[in-house]
């Protein structure tokens, strides 16, 4: 290995902060030598989260009606794409979907529903609903995902019991203004502190494959440590026919395994997960990805197929890791012990 490899893996397995140069660096790596990279940064994610894998499901409670003008989005108001529209789904239907989550192996249940913010009415069902999940599936962690919160909301999902929530950068604060006018990088980022500040569990992340360089990609990296997330999604662009980027077709399976290595060794002790967009652009390489990251999506995402769970299952079973079952607890920052991945040394 060589010694600015070493020296970064070194320095994530000791929790110390990458500099701008080094994170560069870790996404200028040669294509032809991607294998090498993911093998030396697994060993940070083998140190701190052993062979364990996070399932995590997604149901979109909420779809189209939107009216931001986010260029990546199916759902928005520029979009033309041919998608299913529906106001919030009932509680039986959100049931239905959770039980089949659970059967999948998932631990946490992300529920997404499209619009700016949820109007204090749209949280009320929101909660009531959630209270008939936890108490048919209290195992299961919920995720929230609705968007900028008002003032109380944040409390009143914590009460009814949701775990998390869920409201991503995306794009570094230079960038952000190319994809999104209806909203500001800014109004994000208070999202997120307030959901952490009444006590859910932040889980915040990034969108790759807009047209954001490398300098971007850092930019929003660091941006996210400084805010602390328990989980970081990383998502990479599905082009969709209807969006105007559906024409982005620039990641490559070695892009993508480059971006989650810098994510892996800036987030060592973190939940890192491969969240839309693994099996269009990972391909073939799925498996690598989980050398890096600790936890994928598990079935579908918002108006996209994901791949089969029993082929999900399989992956994760034929590189020697194991689903993390609901018993446990994922613990941001502590170190889970050094479980080896099989047939994999680093």
């Amino acid at each position: 290995m060589e010694g600015a490899l070493l020296e970064v893996v070194e320095q994530a397995l000791e929790v110390r902060p990458l500099s701008r140069e080094q994170a560069l660096w870790v996404l200028s790596y040669p294509e032809e030598r991607v294998a090498e990279l993911v093998g030396a940064v697994s060993r940070v994610r083998r140190e701190f989260f052993g062979a364990r894998v996070k399932l995590n499901a997604l149901v979109n409670i909420k779809s189209g009606l939107c009216p931001e003008d986010c260029n990546y989005c199916s759902q928005s108001k520029i979009s033309t794409a041919g998608i299913q529209k529906y106001p919030y789904l009932g509680t039986d239907e959100v049931l239905e979907r959770a039980a089949k989550a659970r059967e999948a192996g998932a631990k946490r249940l992300c529920l997404v529903a499209s619009g700016r913010g949820p109007t204090n009415g749209e949280v009320g069902r929101f909660t009531e609903t959630v209270r008939e999940v936890r108490r048919r599936y209290p195992e299961l962690e919920i995720c929230a995902c609705l968007g900028l919160l008002k003032d109380g909301q944040a409390g009143e999902l914590k009460e009814a019991g949701v775990h998390a929530y869920n409201h991503n950068l995306n794009a570094s604060e230079r960038f952000y203004g190319e994809i999104c006018s209806t909203h500001t990088y800014e109004d994000r980022g208070r999202t997120v502190n307030e959901a952490k500040s009444s006590g859910l569990s932040p889980c915040s992340g990034a969108l790759f494959g807009m047209g954001e360089t490398d300098d971007d990609v850092v930019d929003v990296a660091f941006a996210l440590k400084e805010l602390r997330p328990d989980s970081v999604p990383i998502n990479f662009l599905i082009p969709i026919p209807g969006t105007p980027l559906s024409g982005k077709t620039e990641l490559t399976p070695q892009r993508c395994l480059k971006i989650l290595a810098l994510f892996r060794l800036v987030f060592p002790d973190v939940e890192v997960r491969i969240a839309g967009g693994r099996e269009v652009h990972l391909r073939s390489l799925q498996p690598l990805g989980l050398l890096l990251a600790n936890a994928i999506f598990v079935g579908d995402y918002l108006t996209t197929e994901g791949q089969a769970a029993q082929k999900d299952l399989e992956m994760i079973s034929d590189l020697g890791l194991v689903v993390e079952s609901a018993g446990e607890r994922t613990l941001p920052r502590e170190r889970a012990g050094s479980v080896t991945l099989k047939g994999y040394s680093g």
